[in-house]
C-alpha cells in the first residue's frame, strides 16, 4: 500500500509520462528533501518507478520522455505553491496540462517552431485563460490568439538543474 505522497508521485507519472527527478522533487515543494529522497528510493526498491535514461524517472524504464510534457512541467511548477496539491491533470490536444488557481482555469500549451496553426484546435471556455509555450517570443505575432486571456513563456535550458522560465505580455518581457 503506497503512502499519499508516493501516490502523488506515481500518478503524477502516469499523466505526464516520464519527469526529470528535479521536477518531482519540486511537485513535492512542501516536503524537506530527506523525505522527498526516502519517498523515491521505497517507489524504486518497491519498482513502482524506474530510472530512464537522462535523470528522468518513469513508471517504465523504456518509456522515452515527452519534450512538450516535460516543459508543461517546469511551467506548471511556476503556479505549484498557488494550486492545490493534485489539482492538476491532463488537458486535451493540443494543451498538455490543465490546473485550476483561485477558482480560474488554465491550460498551459506548448508549441514547437512552426506549429503556430495548432491554437486553431483550441476550444476556448469561460473563464479558462491560456499559458502558451514558445519557443521564441516572436512566434506571438504569428498566432491567432483565441478569445481568452493568454500569457507567454519561454523556457530556456540554462546548464542549472532548473530552466530560466521568462514570461511576456503581448511580446514584451514580464520578468
Amino acid at each position: 500500500m503506497l503512502l499519499p505522497d508516493e501516490r502523488n508521485v506515481v500518478q503524477c507519472l502516469t499523466q505526464y509520462g516520464p519527469l526529470l527527478r528535479t521536477q518531482i522533487e519540486r511537485l513535492l515543494y512542501d516536503k524537506p528533501r530527506s523525505t522527498f529522497d526516502k519517498i523515491i528510493r521505497n517507489l524504486l526498491r518497491e519498482y513502482r518507478v524506474a530510472p530512464v535514461p537522462g535523470r528522468y524517472l518513469g513508471l517504465d524504464p523504456l518509456h522515452e520522455p515527452n519534450d512538450r510534457m516535460v516543459l508543461a512541467v517546469w511551467m506548471l511548477l511556476k503556479y505549484i505553491e498557488q494550486i492545490e496539491p493534485m489539482a492538476h491533470y491532463p488537458a486535451d490536444f493540443p494543451a498538455q496540462i490543465y490546473f485550476l488557481k483561485n477558482n480560474v482555469g488554465y491550460e498551459i500549451v506548448v508549441l514547437g517552431k512552426d506549429e503556430e496553426h495548432l491554437v486553431y484546435s483550441l476550444k476556448p471556455r469561460k473563464g479558462l485563460k491560456y499559458i502558451f509555450v514558445l519557443p521564441d517570443v516572436s512566434m506571438v505575432k504569428k498566432l491567432r490568439l483565441p478569445d481568452a486571456p493568454c500569457l507567454f513563456a519561454t523556457v530556456k535550458n540554462i546548464g542549472a538543474d532548473e530552466p530560466k522560465v521568462t514570461f511576456y505580455s503581448g511580446g514584451s518581457e514580464n520578468g
